[in-house]
């Protein structure tokens, strides 16, 4: 029988897993979509063809639940869905840092809960979608949460302990990238380049280095290696990197990430 799956508050990431289960052959007729302005729920139902309907009647017509919301909207979404929610509605949450017993103590009693992790590149289909379960969910809830995210990239599942260190690692992980091309790019403009080229020089390296970590099977440290020739450019510049703290720079920033998503599980504002 066919499951209904609702995005509640389909912002970019919830319209990114809504195309992306409409090019993995959902049909349209059972997926459903809210959204806060008028406007953008008309914008949705006429870009997809997918119905839109309010918060209350997606809990009472929905199989699976959505919740992309952020964080700090998430109380008063739970207040208004709780009354209408069967317990055997699976309810999968893509909010940074919240834990699935936040949902659990606010939901009926038995509903299962699945959260999910992903990061941007969800809109290139490139993402990765980072899973927990809850007390109440089974292995059939994480299979039907990895059918709605695999169209958009690549699935992993943790155990909820290590949540808020893959939220630093991998949910905020796009933007240290690009953090880096932004700085590579000012220096490449200080060594003569103009911007365009200097862009395009360190995006191609990027995506290059990135593919070579994903299907060499080589261990980082080998990677780099083979690039670092002795007395050569690189080691320089490695040098350079090692004596300004660059490793211990980002040791610190992943940490100050994991402790923001746990200051957001809590209701850290």
């Amino acid at each position: 029988m066919a499951q209904k799956v609702a995005v509640l508050g389909t912002g970019k990431i919830g319209e990114a897993l809504l195309s992306g289960m409409i090019r993995a052959g959902w049909s349209t007729s059972d997926l459903m979509v809210t959204a806060r302005r008028p406007e953008r729920a008309e914008a949705l139902r006429t870009r997809y063809g997918v119905e839109t309907v309010t918060n209350a009647e997606a809990a009472k017509a929905a199989d699976t639940l959505i919740l992309a919301v952020k964080p700090q909207d998430m109380p008063a979404l739970l207040e208004e869905l709780a009354p209408h929610l069967p317990a055997d509605r699976l309810v999968i949450s893509a909010a940074a840092g919240v834990p699935t017993a936040f949902f659990e103590q606010r939901l009926p009693e038995g509903v299962p809960v699945v959260r999910v992790m992903p990061n941007t590149p969800v809109l290139v289909d490139e993402g990765m979608s980072v899973m927990s379960a809850g007390s109440h969910a089974t292995e059939e809830h994480l299979l039907r949460t990895e059918e709605i995210f695999k169209p958009v990239g690549k699935t992993l599942r943790l155990p909820e302990s290590q949540q808020d260190a893959a939220t630093a690692l991998s949910g905020s992980g796009p933007a240290y990238f690009y953090y880096l091309v932004e700085a590579m790019t000012d220096a490449g403009i200080l060594l003569g380049l103009p911007r365009d080229k200097a862009h395009d020089l360190i995006v191609q390296a990027a995506i290059g280095a990135a593919v070579m970590l994903r299907d060499s099977d080589e261990h980082p440290v080998r990677l780099r290696e083979a690039v670092t020739s002795p007395a050569g450019t690189t080691i320089s510049a490695i040098r350079e990197l090692e004596r300004h703290g660059v490793r211990a720079a980002l040791i610190a920033a992943l940490e100050a990430a994991r402790d923001r998503s746990r200051e957001l599980g809590t209701g850290g504002a």
